[in-house]
């Protein structure tokens, strides 16, 4: 599954709007709650369809009443499931942040002692990403333009995710050698969150995404003491 919030579930999944076998009918009469593992069924159904809404028209673009009419099945059950919505949208924004993370682990993982070579794993996956027609940029970048200052978990969520972007990204750029580790850690980050927004704008790899790695080396060679190696 991809990272980012690019998800598209249901569509993905071949996943019918009617997963558990039980009708909106049913499940209001309260029969789901005799059928072993049904409401289970229906928690993820909901879970899985306000994960492709939210991504694709934002977390407060989407209600509870559209949730449960494109899930196949009413409020009833999502109140039973969920006890607000905004304990869904943090559900939500949790699960995107640790499939980002698991995104993350996999690129770097195959360049274990070279740090350059990691960073440019990641610009080499987010524009593999970006190539998908599904792309809506990142779920939680995205949310955290939506969430308000009053949003206390939300918020906390979001920035907590990002500084840990940032810290990540840090710890590359000393392990390159970098003369000044943590300005170019903020200029990657710069370029893997630019990307993602503006591939809201350019379709597919046509805009400034696709000068992201060029950018993302240039950046590094500027970085790096002359005549360092990119892998010491």
């Amino acid at each position: 599954m991809l990272p980012v919030g690019n998800i598209d579930i249901n569509r993905a999944l071949g996943v019918s709007s009617n997963k558990s076998g039980t009708s909106s009918g049913d499940e209001e009469s309260g029969l789901v709650a005799a059928i072993p593992g049904a409401k289970s069924r229906v928690r993820d159904r909901i879970f899985e369809t306000a994960c492709d809404l939210f991504y694709r028209h934002g977390i407060h673009g989407v209600g509870v009443d559209a949730i449960a009419a494109e899930a196949g099945s009413n409020k009833m059950s999502f109140y039973r499931s969920f006890v607000s919505k905004e304990a869904l949208v943090t559900e939500y924004l949790r699960e995107q942040e640790r499939e980002y993370w698991a995104w993350w682990d996999a690129a770097v993982a195959r360049f274990p002692d070279n740090p350059r070579r990691q960073v440019e794993a990641l610009f080499e996956a987010q524009l593999a990403i970006a190539m998908s027609n599904s792309c809506r940029g990142c779920a939680l970048g995205n949310a955290a333009a939506e969430i308000s200052d009053d949003e206390d978990e939300l918020s906390t969520l979001v920035r907590a995710y990002k500084e840990q972007v940032r810290k990540r990204l840090h710890a590359m750029a000393h392990a390159m050698g970098a003369r000044d580790a943590e300005s170019l850690g903020d200029a990657l980050m710069l370029l893997l969150d630019g990307g993602y927004f503006t591939r809201l704008i350019f379709p597919l790899a046509s805009g400034p995404i696709s000068a992201a790695l060029p950018a993302v080396r240039a950046l590094i060679d500027a970085h790096l003491p002359r005549g360092r190696q990119p892998n010491q």
